[in-house]
């Protein structure tokens, strides 16, 4: 591994920070036959994690494991067909026989997937293959119950379900996990008011079905002892603090972090303070592109309490009139409709009256680019 500082996936322990209690804790519920819902913002490590107890020996050794990510899906038939791959991707890696296990169940997909001379499956579906996503669902599950071992399925960014074009999606899972002994779930999601509603809110169907665990960063001492041990195990050396700064400018959401401490590896041997802020702008500027793409394609008034945001930094009482004057807003009204577009297109945020860029290298970018 050249770069310690892992920014996507996950590689072993080894370049996992910490998380000893969380792994500890989402381990014993898995292992002893609790769903659960896993939540906090984007970034923030709930990937990490589930892939980190995947790899622990009390599941890894025992279960059937499935990472299912549902974040850019739009309805059920799209749900289906990321589950349906993402469980032949990791059948993959078990061989020919646990897919021809899959598929002498799932009937349905059997004509989607091919296999070499060497036995290598291939998933040749497309979306629209899935002609019929609620009897392909059903199969899906009826594997999971006939599998030859326990399974545990993560899906990650579960909230998407509520947004479906179909009304009953929630209903319609909760039925099949509900009746689903040799499975237990892992559901992940960043948007935790709509999490914590849709698990705990007695008109919804999951109503009490799991148990809850929200994501905390960190702790900064973790995060020092990790980074300073890998800087010296590379020959490098990180000043004290450094680490502190980019902790606290970044709220300590792992993403970010990774990110900056793999940038300062990468360009110095001798990573001091200094070093941050050109750090994040570099990083921030190999983005400058894909930011003015975004802002072409804003209203003016989006673009402008949006620039106005970022420039403040954490955005409070928007509507008010000293935030709406400062920025030379148009009014009131108007700025509460474009921020809740913004909010809507995950630009924004909006957590406890505060509103904040949701890209945190394209907050720094705004602050330069229109100061």
């Amino acid at each position: 591994m050249e770069n310690p500082f892992i920014t996507y996936g996950y590689e072993s322990a080894d370049y996992f920070c910490d998380r000893k209690e969380e792994t500890h804790q989402l381990v014993r519920l898995l292992t002893n036959g609790n769903h659960v819902a896993l939540i906090s913002p984007r970034r923030m490590g709930k990937t990490g994690l589930i892939c980190h107890c995947f790899a622990q020996p009390q599941i890894h050794d025992n279960f059937y494991t499935f990472l299912i990510d549902i974040y850019a899906t739009k309805n059920l038939q799209d749900f289906v067909f990321q589950m349906g791959r993402s469980i032949v991707a990791r059948l993959k890696t078990k061989g020919q026989a646990a897919i021809d296990k899959f598929l002498q169940v799932v009937t349905s997909l059997r004509t989607g997937i091919s296999f070499d001379g060497q036995g290598n499956a291939s998933w040749n579906l497309g979306i629209g293959d899935i002609n019929t996503p609620s009897f392909t669902l059903e199969e899906i599950f009826d594997y999971l119950q006939s599998a030859d071992k326990k399974c545990i399925v993560a899906i990650d960014e579960f909230q998407s379900i509520s947004a479906y074009a179909e009304a009953n999606v929630e209903a319609l899972l909760r039925t099949y996990i509900q009746s689903c002994r040799n499975a237990v779930f892992v559901f992940a999601g960043s948007q935790q008011s709509m999490m914590s509603e849709m698990f705990s809110s007695p008109a919804r169907p999951f109503y009490q079905s799991v148990s809850l665990m929200f994501l905390k960063p960190v702790a900064l001492v973790e995060y020092e002892r990790f980074a300073e041990r890998h800087f010296e195990n590379g020959g490098k050396h990180i000043e004290k603090g450094t680490v502190e700064l980019i902790y606290n400018q970044f709220d300590g959401i792992t993403w970010y972090l990774q990110r900056i401490l793999n940038h300062l590896y990468a360009s110095t041997d001798m990573a001091k303070i200094d070093d941050v802020k050109n750090a994040i702008m570099q990083i921030a500027r190999q983005n400058e592109d894909a930011y003015e793409d975004t802002i072409i394609q804003l209203t003016s008034r989006q673009r402008d309490l949006l620039i106005a945001v970022g420039r403040e930094g954490c955005a409070t009482k928007i509507t008010g009139t000293q935030f709406v004057k400062r920025y030379h807003l148009e009014s009131a009204s108007s700025v509460q409709k474009a921020a809740s577009m913004l909010v809507a297109k995950q630009i924004l945020t909006h957590r406890n009256g505060v509103y904040e860029v949701y890209d945190k290298f394209m907050k720094e970018w705004l602050r330069y680019r229109y100061q």
